[in-house]
């Protein structure tokens, strides 16, 4: 085996152990979300992101804190939002009348 693939597998290895910690370093969530270093400094200079100064100077982050706010802001598939709707016309059958414009559309 090559020192090239060697070294993959190494920084395969380690991605994967960054995944186990809890708390992660600044250079850890870059690997960890694939942000590049200048879009997470940005996002930790505006308070975006979630994370911890314990010295005032490095950044520390909580694993759980970064996978909740990696999925924020969840996209409902085309099936729930034709379920949602089917619910509130179910519990309001006026609404499919008064809000109904002849340009219905079903993407079944």
């Amino acid at each position: 085996m090559n020192l090239e693939k060697i070294e993959n597998r190494l920084t395969s290895i380690e991605n994967m152990l960054v995944g186990t910690k809890d708390v992660l370093t600044f250079d850890e969530v870059v690997v960890y979300t694939k942000l590049s270093k200048s879009y997470l400094y940005k996002l930790t200079s505006a308070g975006i992101i979630p994370h911890y100064k314990p010295q005032g100077k490095l950044c520390y982050f909580n694993k759980k804190e970064i996978d909740a706010w990696l999925q924020q802001n969840r996209i409902s598939t085309v099936k729930e939002l034709e379920q949602k709707a089917q619910t509130l016309v179910a519990f309001n059958p006026d609404y499919a009348l008064e809000n109904s414009n002849g340009n219905s559309k079903s993407f079944e």
